[in-house]
């Protein structure tokens, strides 16, 4: 398969190097379009695939075109790509908020997969959630999400509208988690820790309890009991977590988030 990715920062190089390290494509047939000066050039002492610095004719060599520029920066792109695409190439954005709608408009093309992936996809330990316009055909639909498996897992979404819960929920989510982390590291030193000790004891923390709760058969508020004994330590803290409506922030937050994307895409 021939690939162009229209925008080569963090989220497009995650997908072009997990189609490298599974033989989904070539370098050779791997297009890395980016206008950075700077970006291009350690794109090319790299070699992971052929670098250029604008969009011209060779696109419409390629299957697919991943557009993973910021979205603001799709105005910049937009005039150029839509004189080179041809009808049968689909159109794979992993841009936030821009619905597939305005992808088709500003194009004037029907083939368009709009995805939501994360940044573990960095590691191919992401998971994207995807939907595709009705044009775009089951063989080829099969085709877009085998490579975006590359980065880890993903879900499909039969309402667009859902993109927006899937970038509140796992799109965002990793600032959510890290955010945990930090504040309990914090608290490791306030006790008395380093923060390397801190940082070690809550991550690893995180870790194992991650595996627990893919192996183990019981439910999270099971999980949770097993640690909090009546009248122990553990009942302390989620007592002063539910005082200080932690719970609720936590919703509140993510539903902000929801509503953000939501804006973004009108």
């Amino acid at each position: 398969m021939k690939i162009a990715i229209v925008g080569c920062g963090n989220m497009g190089m995650a997908f072009a190097r997990s189609f490298l390290q599974y033989d989904l494509v070539k370098k050779e047939n791997l297009l890395l379009i980016e206008k950075s000066q700077e970006r291009s050039e350690t794109l090319r002492a790299s070699k992971e695939g052929i670098v250029v610095s604008v969009i011209n004719s060779q696109v419409a060599d390629y299957e697919l075109i991943i557009l993973s520029v910021k979205p603001q920066d799709f105005a910049s792109v937009q005039d150029e790509l839509r004189s080179v695409i041809k009808p049968h190439q689909v159109i794979l954005s992993i841009m936030a908020g821009v619905p597939m709608s305005k992808i088709q408009t500003v194009l004037d093309h029907k083939l368009v997969v709009r995805a939501m992936p994360n940044t573990p996809a960095m590691l191919g330990m992401g998971i994207t959630g995807f939907t595709a316009s009705p044009e775009v055909d089951a063989p080829k639909l099969r085709k877009v999400e085998n490579l975006i498996n590359a980065t880890g897992r993903s879900v499909y979404l039969e309402d667009e509208s859902m993109i927006d819960a899937v970038t509140a929920l796992s799109g965002s989510g990793p600032a959510y988690f890290y955010y945990i982390v930090k504040h309990m590291i914090e608290a490791g030193k306030k006790m008395g820790f380093d923060e390397g000790m801190a940082s070690l004891l809550v991550k690893q923390t995180m870790l194992g309890s991650y595996h627990l709760i893919n192996n183990a058969e019981q439910s999270l508020d099971d999980l949770i009991k097993a640690v909090a004994s009546k009248g122990g330590t553990t009942e302390a803290a989620l007592r002063t977590f539910e005082e200080n409506h932690i719970p609720e922030g936590i919703s509140k937050g993510i539903l902000a988030a929801e509503s953000r994307a939501k804006e973004l895409s009108k």
